[in-house]
């Protein structure tokens, strides 16, 4: 199984600066969603960047201290139509998890910095035991972020279209389930400078 963090968005809501590049605790935003895929049980990250790709991609190096040239756990996709929507990134990630032969892939927002790892390992564990085939994590009856996505899905994932992501598909599916965790960053993500 691996990851695939959707940081391509230009961040409109957040204002002039690149919210992916605002910092928690002196660390870029994308770098702690990175962060935490890379510290949960996968196999490897997909990150897929777009707006503000050089930028992105510097802080990554920085703050990973990754050669993703040569990275055997990180692989960086470029979207260059991230201006249409999110469903653009997820499309990328889709291609890249099914290129890999991955059995299920987490698709994580690379705005969401406070999601524990543990968070991950938990809808992989559920996904072993046939829990289902598209898992959200869901705290206080409310479904949050990341999202497991099995193999069969992958297809349909590189169909989606609009900002949506695959949400249709975790509300429509008859083998989507939602996992209790005690992780409230599965429902915090940062839109506005206040969100920090």
């Amino acid at each position: 199984m691996g990851g695939v963090v959707l940081a391509a968005g230009r961040s409109r809501r957040f204002g002039e600066e690149n919210k992916l590049l605002a910092t928690v605790d002196g660390t870029p935003l994308v770098v702690h969603a990175v962060r935490t895929l890379l510290s949960a049980a996968l196999t490897r990250v997909v990150v897929v960047v777009g707006h503000e790709t050089n930028r992105v991609e510097a802080a990554l190096d920085d703050g990973l201290g990754v050669d993703f040239s040569v990275s055997a756990d990180i692989d960086v996709r470029y979207n260059a139509e991230y201006a249409a929507g999110q469903s653009t990134s997820v499309r990328i990630g889709a291609r890249a998890a099914d290129e890999l032969e991955w059995d299920a892939a987490v698709f994580a927002l690379g705005d969401m910095p406070w999601v524990d790892p543990e968070t991950i390992d938990q809808l992989c564990a559920a996904y072993r035991r046939g829990t289902g085939s598209i898992l959200a994590p869901s705290i206080d009856g409310q479904r949050g972020n990341p999202v497991l996505f099995g193999a069969a899905h992958f297809d349909a994932l590189t169909t989606v279209t609009g900002d949506r992501g695959g949400r249709h598909l975790i509300e429509s599916h008859d083998d989507a389930a939602l996992i209790p965790v005690a992780d409230p960053g599965i429902r915090r993500d940062v839109d506005e400078q206040a969100d920090l």
